[in-house]
């Protein structure tokens, strides 16, 4: 597991902490458990990076191979010229596989997921269902998404992932936890981000509003939300979609009953994205200072990119 992915399963621990003591022997069963497969560090952007950085990898190879083979070959005219794999640079998401024909290539849905005997494997989806792997949900939506005969249904088209292992019965998140919710929220977001800027793993322009925090008091809350918010929004269209939550929704679903309500309470228009106001309003925080920052914080993005 990574080291963010570790300071977010810990963290995420904390946040339960904070208020059920009583709960400290349950959470390291399950803590032991998740760790030993590095589940949590695993979402559809995740996933998809490891895959194209292991096919790039093999491609690298394919093609160093490939150049050695046409320098033996360069006083041969009648060698066959060297051709690069077109799926090099092809970019699949989650669920679906480069396919290459003669010098084209496409995404295709996965033809096969591999089989999984390890229940520490399953999901739980969004449908209270349990899938065997990660991967058959990904595939699922492929095939819906292509109108593939093995689709399941077109409802299967949005499935996602809930959270990992298998669906298990939720306690209900109460009226009183609901309303201090908010509270717990920032002071978790607050604690990660501080913890790492002591790890020094935040970008200088992190690191200040983090600084910014401690010395304000005022400010902590507000920074710590607009670091999370803008950070979520990897796309930087000024929204957070359902995909991009995968990274706190998923960790969290286990250990804190009440995320997935307060997450839904984020979007009350229903459009799946949540704004940098919505955000600032389900958390109790100003929103016209955050969307300043948060236009900081983009603008020093821009410059890190060029």
């Amino acid at each position: 597991m990574g080291t963010i992915g570790r300071i977010f399963l810990l963290l995420a621990c904390s946040l339960v902490l904070l208020d059920q003591f009583a709960l400290a022997e349950e959470l390291h069963d399950i803590v032991d458990e998740l760790s030993s497969d590095e589940m949590l560090d695993i979402d559809e952007e995740l996933l998809r990076t490891l895959e194209q950085d292991l096919h790039l990898k093999d491609v690298a190879r394919e093609n160093q191979q490939a150049a050695r083979e046409a320098e033996l070959a360069a006083g041969n005219p009648d060698a066959p010229p060297q051709i690069s794999d077109p799926c090099a640079k092809v970019h699949c998401g989650a669920g679906r596989i480069c396919q290459a024909e003669g010098q084209s290539a496409s995404c295709v849905c996965v033809p096969e997921c591999p089989e999984e005997v390890d229940p520490r494997r399953r999901v739980c989806t969004n449908k209270n269902d349990t899938w065997a792997s990660d991967c058959e949900v990904y595939r699922q939506r492929c095939l819906c998404d292509t109108h593939d005969t093995a689709c399941k249904g077109p409802e299967f088209r949005h499935i996602h992932i809930d959270y990992y292992g298998e669906c298990r019965d939720m306690p209900e998140c109460t009226e009183e936890e609901m309303n201090d919710f908010p509270r717990r929220m920032r002071d978790w977001l607050f604690n990660v981000m501080r913890d790492l800027a002591e790890r020094q793993e935040l970008s200088q322009h992190y690191m200040n509003m983090e600084l910014e925090a401690e010395s304000n008091h005022t400010k902590r809350w507000a920074n710590a939300a607009v670091w999370k918010w803008c950070d979520l929004d990897s796309s930087n269209d000024r929204s957070v979609s359902r995909h991009e939550l995968f990274p706190i929704r998923a960790p969290l679903m286990s250990l804190e009953h009440c995320i997935a309500p307060f997450l839904e309470s984020c979007d009350p228009n229903g459009d799946h994205r949540i704004s940098l106001e919505e955000w600032g309003h389900c958390l109790e925080i100003e929103e016209g200072e955050m969307i300043e920052q948060c236009a900081d914080i983009n603008e020093a993005k821009l410059a890190n990119a060029a």
